[in-house]
């Protein structure tokens, strides 16, 4: 039998436990668990769609510093109009002039239509401002209206003199940088982008150890990689980032949308662990930022719809592909295609397509191939692709892997899937591929 004491430690117990975790959802529409946080963590309202637990001031050990440099909008012509998301239609009204996501297509500039695109994590890191121009321009001139960018450049030490970084993380804190070399080269890039009429989707972390990554919170902050989305003083960091970089282009009509990160993984994870970082990131970027679309950035794993039960289907790397997608604040899916990398073949891919497809149009939002590539026969393996891409219903875009161009130090990184403008390979995957749409 129980005693008066024992009882009141078993409620005092319960009371703990239903407490919850930091980052974790404590309100919002039609949310209907604990609203108390643990303790040193307060209940914050990011938006009609979740409230989270975030530390309370003066809590975190964490400290942020930024460099001295002002900084400044590209672009203050817009006003902001804030709008809730649906499974149809999502983000800010079309008349903010922002791109959005309408029924299963993307709408920019008033036009709904299928968008081709391509990627250049390099663009930013460029030091000449011509061949920033250079490239968009030929972007432009392609009618490659959607162009994806690495946000991010972190780094555990101070580089060499003239060699661009946009993050400092080494001994517990993070330094942004601002300056010339820092983060004022995403600001041509994002000017020039304006100026050209390209859309950017901005990318905030890298799964992978390039340009810093995840790894590098981990070697300033300590803890393992899978451990980086649940890492208290690490998510402050990166949200930190993540302010700063929206703070300077919130306003701008060339974001197409902000991405959390290039390719995230979570090895062996629970996939609960990237579904809950997904929705509590994405609704502090709206909360924000409700006026550019939120994506995920990820490869497309983890999907039960018209599954061959190979690798990249599997929840084997932390993913649901379908779970994730229909969280509210993110407004389009995103998958990749390398079957080179995966073990599949390339007539897989078409499959790979059509599964996607099927799952965003199911969910009642676009999905984007955002990136797809091969070492070798671009034309005779892609050009299928994108055949089946721009047939698919549910498929709203297609960005190859990657966009290269002459600029005055040469040609741009040739990783062995690059596609450089002007060649028979452009022609085909490009104007070609252009044509087709219509």
């Amino acid at each position: 039998m129980y005693t008066m004491q024992s009882l009141a430690i078993l409620f005092l117990a319960s009371l703990v436990s239903a407490q919850v975790a930091p980052y974790g959802q404590c309100g919002g529409s039609s949310y209907t668990g604990t609203t108390t946080c643990e303790a040193g963590w307060v209940c914050q309202y990011q938006n009609e769609w979740y409230s989270q637990c975030v530390a309370a001031t003066g809590t975190t050990t964490t400290t942020t510093s930024l460099t001295t440099s002002t900084t400044t909008k590209v672009s203050t012509t817009s006003t902001k109009t804030t709008s809730s998301t649906s499974t149809t239609s999502t983000t800010a009204s079309s008349s903010t002039g922002f791109p959005i996501a309408n029924g299963l297509e993307f709408t920019i500039d008033g036009e709904t239509n299928y968008y081709a695109g391509t990627n250049s994590y390099w663009i930013g890191f460029l030091t000449d401002n011509d061949d920033v121009d250079l490239v968009m321009s030929h972007l432009n001139e392609s009618d490659l209206r959607i162009l994806r960018v690495w946000g991010f450049n972190d780094v555990n030490t101070v580089p060499s003199s003239g060699t661009v970084y946009f993050q400092l993380l080494t001994d517990g804190t993070a330094t942004i940088n601002t300056g010339a070399d820092g983060l004022e080269r995403l600001d041509y890039v994002v000017s020039s982008a304006e100026a050209h009429n390209i859309k950017l989707i901005i990318n905030f972390v890298n799964n992978w150890s390039d340009y810093g990554g995840m790894a590098a919170y981990v070697t300033a902050y300590g803890g393992t990689q899978t451990g980086w989305y649940t890492n208290d003083d690490i998510q402050t960091a990166y949200r930190n980032y993540i302010q700063a970089v929206i703070s300077r282009y919130s306003d701008s009509p060339a974001v197409f949308a902000w991405e959390l990160a290039n390719e995230p993984r979570c090895q062996g994870c629970d996939t609960s662990v990237i579904y809950d970082w997904v929705a509590s990131t994405s609704a502090y970027i709206k909360s924000l930022d409700a006026n550019h679309m939120v994506c995920i950035g990820d490869e497309g794993f983890g999907l039960d719809t018209d599954s061959d039960g190979s690798y990249p289907y599997t929840i084997g790397e932390g993913l649901n592909f379908t779970m994730n997608l229909g969280i509210d604040t993110i407004d389009f899916g995103t998958f990749h295609l390398y079957p080179d990398s995966w073990g599949t073949t390339y007539a897989w891919g078409d499959g790979w397509i059509t599964a996607h497809g099927a799952a965003c149009a199911a969910v009642g939002k676009p999905c984007l191939l955002e990136e797809y590539g091969v070492t070798s026969n671009h034309c005779a393996v892609e050009a299928p692709w994108q055949q089946t891409a721009l047939g698919t219903t549910g498929v709203a875009g297609d960005m190859f892997w990657q966009y290269g161009d002459s600029i005055s130090t040469g040609e741009s990184p040739d990783d062995g899937n690059t596609i450089y403008y002007g060649t028979s390979d452009f022609t085909c995957l490009v104007t070609d591929h252009i044509a087709a749409i219509g």
